[in-house]
């Protein structure tokens, strides 16, 4: 395992896999009324979304805090 970031739970794992586990955990409904975003919303997938959220720091933040939460549940 790379040590660079050893306090880092969410180091190694793809943004795009974090979204296929919340999905298939909450489902997009749930997601969207749980994190309010337009791409959870509207038309939303795998490919579109992790590219939103690349560009929009606090929707990461979001996504990244729920995924860890469900993950620790």
């Amino acid at each position: 395992m790379d040590n660079q970031q050893p306090n880092n739970p969410l180091h190694g794992i793809k943004l795009a896999d974090i979204l296929e586990y919340l999905v298939e955990y909450y489902g997009w409904e749930v997601l969207g009324e749980k994190i309010k975003m337009n791409s959870f919303n509207s038309n939303p997938s795998i490919k579109s979304s992790p590219k939103f959220l690349r560009k929009t720091p606090w929707a990461r933040e979001k996504v990244e805090q729920l995924y860890l939460k469900t993950k620790s549940e």
